[in-house]
């Protein structure tokens, strides 16, 4: 199946596409300093760039795009354009996922990965994902991971 626009339209498009202060992350944000939580953000040198640093809780959060990711969700859909070209992309992206949450774990981070599906699923309130990341936070578990 053939692109259904010019490849140029495509790169212009693909280059729009941010890293970081994307519309779940600054979600998760806001959230979290509404209920008096203090983080700094993508910290260079961590493993990974966490999207989010609560030292005062040695946690780490990771809001994670399903597509980028490879998600196993509704969001997910191998392209059918290029299709080696993304799998590499996509399973490198995965590697590098595993690698950074190894090296944060023997750091002693607690790390806790919300996906971009457990943002959009209107099933769960947003409330309740909040309180599952405070809840967390307050407990003593090492690695959460929050989706739809």
């Amino acid at each position: 199946m053939t692109d259904i626009v010019s490849s140029q339209k495509r790169s212009l498009m693909m280059s729009g596409i941010k890293s970081h202060n994307t519309k779940p992350e600054i979600y998760i944000r806001k959230q979290l300093h509404n209920k008096g939580f203090r983080y700094r953000l993508n910290v260079k040198k961590m493993p990974g760039k966490p999207d989010l640093v609560l030292k005062k809780f040695s946690a780490v959060i990771f809001v994670h795009g399903c597509f980028w990711h490879g998600h196993n969700c509704k969001y997910f859909k191998w392209p059918k354009t290029r299709p080696d070209f993304w799998s590499n992309k996509i399973n490198n992206n995965k590697d590098n996922d595993s690698q950074v949450l190894a090296k944060l774990i023997l750091a002693g981070w607690r790390i806790c990965v919300i996906w971009e599906c457990a943002i959009k699923n209107k099933e769960k309130l947003p409330k309740d994902l909040i309180e599952t990341i405070i809840d967390w936070l307050y407990g003593i578990e090492k690695y959460i991971e929050i989706s739809s």
